[in-house]
């Protein structure tokens, strides 16, 4: 659509689609290679050949021919070939792909179109097949056969296993499927108890490799089934020799065969061999067996040829070979001890524990039974008392203090063996000066100290697992008969990963020195797990987090150090290594308000272990920030309460700021006058009805012209006593009588209009009593209003008053 608004002419596009499409170029171009398959890093040669007839759309204009590797472009040249044709030749020196799609392209209209391609593959002649070894299965007859291959050639590559007869031709015998080194090759191409040559041939597209042939007769390869143990038995009943009887497998009967017995006690090492068994089935003899010892048996055989293969062991059978007789019968030698002893605390007692080493197989004559501990050696005719008797190699028991001697023998089916003294030494000195311990072998420690000054008779080495639960082990000790010597191998009960406490006591000639300690593995390697990580406290700056120590099962070795890591979602990462004798951990310099995941690695000398992550996010402001502003907060609180309570309870802060406006309509003096005064004359005193009131004085002002209210004018001495009361005073009986002052002057915002002032009118008198006095002006405006009545005493008395 680009090309049509550029304006490219409908011509062109058609020949376009012509050259593109399969039938325009059908035998356009003709790529030819030297080699299609060549050897990796070899030069390559290539020919492109344009025939202009064949290539619609070419006919006119000159053919440019481009050469394109892959999607990479590579340069070649191009000259004019016979009849017409176009030719382009490449050459690239060095080829290093193992395989590569080469293009021969043609520029038309400004575009590379590819008109031919070829296909180049690159590798190495196939390599040597080592190693071919080949088993017959007795069960079917097959010829199983096995070899290494070579090195990878890059190539596709054919390989299949050959065999010829002595006077047969060579025959494919098997191929093996799924890129293995192993086939089987059937019955019917092989020739039984006849030689045969076999061999691997490995073929590619630059050559073709073979293995060594191997020349074998199948038989004699075959790998027998294992035979069968019968019987076992010791012959005659007062040596150490026993006699094996044995089946072969069925189908072996009539073979030569060479068989190997090997045994062994179950404290033994190692297995012992016993080779040259010849025959086809019967019986063997084996002496130099300890009495009294339960070996494990096991046999296996092959065909009398030096490419047999052995059988499997056959399966195991187990003999206990006889006691020994008397007199030599009793068990011979003396016993290892070792012995703790403490203060009982009540009674005087001793509380003395006791252990020691299982006599040796040459010295135990037979099975031991047990052991017996006595506090006085044994005499004829008596039996000392027994303190201890035990099938153990241990023994805690209680002696009377100052016992400073027992007595330990062991004993069989046949007799007691002579008493072995232990001396009770005490514990004293100082201890050596140093004690180190390495790995020996994944099961043995080595370990090595520091001679003492004093001379030293033995050493007592201790050791012990440490695990969460600590136990005893009554078999984790040796003695050390050499008192010169600075180093020792334990090589019992040690396993890699485990930890070991290490204890070494000198033995003097009277006494035993303290001990000296150490620790050690004889493997390590990463932790099982890494701690998990507990957030305790967090900040807008700062987190501190603490972990439980590794049970000591996991550790694996010993801890160098934790590492503690922590990013945030800005991926900005930082770490720590934190001493393994610490379980927390502060982390500083956080952003506040930030999520950030931290996770924390435990280390040996082997590697480390990474635990699973904790995620935490940091405060906006810290605990002290946080406390200030909630006492602010609470201040201002306490403040506003405050203030509230002063506004509701100060009435002059309450007029000060809202003053109140009185309303002259909602007055009491409104109240009392009623809107419309009616017209009844003035009653004379002697017609009112009798009745207790007194009769107050009521004061009506009219304020001066520029004078404020309250202000008198200066008037005569004798008007003094007619000025008005602050207050109403009740002569006689009954409610006293409110009165109003009203101040010509009027209120806050109101327009008053200019009066005369007032002058003095006599007194009017309601009743002869005297009970009050009335004063008025002697012009009332008319927008005052009036007077309107006064209730006295229960009865109203009406007044009008009007200007002269």
């Amino acid at each position: 659509m680009a090309r049509r608004r550029a304006g490219t002419p409908p011509l062109l596009q058609l020949s376009l689609l012509l050259l593109l499409c399969p039938g325009g170029t059908l035998g356009c171009a003709l790529v030819a290679v030297g080699s299609p398959v060549v050897t990796l890093g070899s030069a390559v040669t290539a020919t492109c050949t344009i025939q202009r007839e064949l290539c619609q759309g070419l006919e006119q204009g000159k053919v440019r021919i481009s050469w394109m590797l892959d999607n990479k472009p590579v340069a070649g040249s191009q000259h004019q070939g016979p009849g017409g044709t176009e030719v382009s030749e490449l050459t690239l020196p060095q080829f290093n792909r193992t395989q590569a799609r080469l293009w021969c392209c043609v520029e038309w209209n400004g575009t590379k179109q590819r008109v031919g391609m070829t296909e180049i593959r690159a590798g190495y002649p196939p390599a040597k097949p080592l190693n071919l070894s080949c088993v017959l299965n007795l069960g079917d007859y097959g010829l199983t056969c096995q070899w290494e291959q070579g090195a990878n050639s890059h190539l596709p590559t054919s390989v299949a296993l050959k065999c010829a007869g002595s006077r047969a031709q060579a025959v494919t015998g098997c191929t093996p499927r799924g890129g293995h080194s192993h086939c089987t090759v059937p019955r019917p191409l092989l020739q039984l108890y006849r030689e045969m040559e076999i061999w691997v041939s490995v073929t590619n597209a630059l050559g073709t490799a073979e293995s060594e042939h191997l020349c074998i007769d199948p038989m004699d390869v075959a790998k027998l089934d294992p035979p069968t143990l019968k019987n076992i038995q010791s012959i005659p009943f007062q040596t150490d020799c026993v006699a094996l009887a044995w089946e072969v497998a069925r189908g072996t009967e009539h073979m030569e065969l060479q068989c190997e017995l090997r045994y062994r006690a179950p404290e033994d090492p190692a297995w012992s061999l016993v080779t040259g068994i010849v025959g086809r089935a019967g019986t063997a003899q084996r002496c130099g067996f300890l009495f009294g010892t339960r070996y494990h048996f096991q046999l296996r055989c092959r065909r009398s040829s030096a490419l047999a293969f052995w059988s499997e062991w056959s399966p195991g059978r187990n003999y206990t070979t006889h006691e020994k007789a008397p007199p030599f019968a009793a068990p011979s030698g003396k016993l290892d001890a070792w012995w703790g002893a403490r203060p009982a605390g009540a009674g005087g007692r001793l509380e003395v524990q006791l252990r020691w080493k299982a006599p040796r197989r040459h010295e135990a004559n037979g099975q031991v039974l047990g052991y017996r501990v006595t506090l006085s050696p044994r005499r004829r005719g008596r039996d000392p008392p027994t303190v201890c008797n035990t099938t153990h190699t241990e023994c805690n028991f209680s002696a009377p203090t100052g016992t400073r001697r027992v007595y330990l023998s062991a004993y069989n089916a046949a007799g007691e063996s002579a008493a072995t003294e232990v001396v009770l030494l005490e514990r004293k000195g100082e201890p050596l000066a140093g004690l180190w311990a390495e790995p020996g072998d994944i099961s043995s420690l080595r370990v090595h100290w520091e001679a003492p000054p004093a001379p030293v008779a033995a050493y007592v080495l201790e050791w012990q697992r440490v695990t969460s639960e600590p136990g005893h082990c009554s078999a984790c000790w040796q003695l050390e008969r050499d008192g010169a010597a600075t180093a020792a191998l334990i090589q019992y009960g040690i396993e890699p990963f485990q930890r070991y406490n290490i204890s070494l006591y000198p033995l003097y000639k009277d006494a035993v020195g303290m001990p000296v300690h150490t620790a050690a593995y004889s493997q390590q390697r990463a932790p099982s797990y890494a701690p998990k990580l507990h957030l305790r406290s967090i900040s807008k700056s700062e987190a501190e987090l603490c972990w439980e120590p590794l049970p000591v099962e996991v550790q694996n070795g010993f801890i160098t150090n934790y590492t503690i890591f922590w990013a945030n979602s800005m991926a900005d990462m930082a770490s720590a290594t934190v001493n393994p004798s610490l379980s927390s951990f502060v982390i500083r310099g956080l952003r506040p308000s930030t999520l950030y995941k931290v996770h924390i690695m435990a280390s040996t000398a082997a590697g480390g272990t990474n635990g699973t992550s904790l995620t935490l996010v940091t405060t906006v402001l810290d605990d002290t920030e946080i406390q200030f502003l909630f006492l602010t907060l609470g201040l201002a609180f306490l403040l506003l309460i405050l203030l509230l309570i002063c506004f509701q309870k100060n009435e002059r802060v309450k007029e000060q700021l809202w003053p109140s406006v009185p309303d002259p309509a909602n007055s009491s003096l409104g109240k009392w006058v009623p809107a419309v005064l009616p017209q009844e004359p003035l009653l004379v005193p002697a017609a009112r009805e009798p009745g207790p009131a007194a009769i107050s004085t009521v004061t009506v002002l009219e304020g001066a012209p520029g004078k404020p209210p309250g202000k008198e004018p200066p008037g005569p001495p004798a008007a003094l006593s007619a000025l008005p009361r602050p207050y109403v005073r009740q002569d006689g009986p009954g409610e006293p009588v409110q009165y109003a002052r009203v101040g010509g002057a009027g209120y806050r915002g109101q327009r008053l209009l200019p009066e005369p002032g007032p002058r003095f009118y006599e007194n009017l008198r309601g009743r002869g009593d005297g009970a009050g006095d009335w004063w008025v002006p002697e012009e009332t405006p008319a927008s005052f209003p009036l007077l309107q009545g006064l209730r006295l005493g229960g009865a109203e008395e009406l007044h009008e008053c009007r200007a002269d």
